[in-house]
């Protein structure tokens, strides 16, 4: 049981930090902590994921449609998908890995 996703890692200042939480022979769970104004470049998962995120706002490219996400927000990204995320504020997301 995770009881505070947000205090499970520590964003580093002007970097990028992720943690895998879970990880069995069906799914991965990875916590990642962007600080404002970095990115994880356009690029594609073998696998379906889905990105909640849990603190901060980020513009989260899915194939050709940018949108800014915030707290609350999921987001299924099917497998192959090109995608990327750029934090527009410290930012804390989860990403979920699914094998199938």
């Amino acid at each position: 049981m995770i009881a505070d996703l947000a205090a499970e890692l520590e964003i580093p200042q002007d970097g990028t930090l992720s943690r895998v939480l879970y990880k069995d022979e069906d799914i991965r769970l990875v916590l990642f902590g962007f600080d404002t104004d970095q990115e994880l470049t356009e690029h594609t998962a073998s696998m379906p994921a889905i990105l909640q995120v849990i603190r901060g706002r980020a513009r989260v490219g899915l194939g050709d449609e940018v949108t800014t996400v915030v707290p609350g927000a999921w987001v299924h990204m099917p497998a192959h998908l090109p995608h990327s995320v750029l934090a527009l504020e410290p930012t804390v997301l989860l990403l979920t890995l699914v094998r199938h």
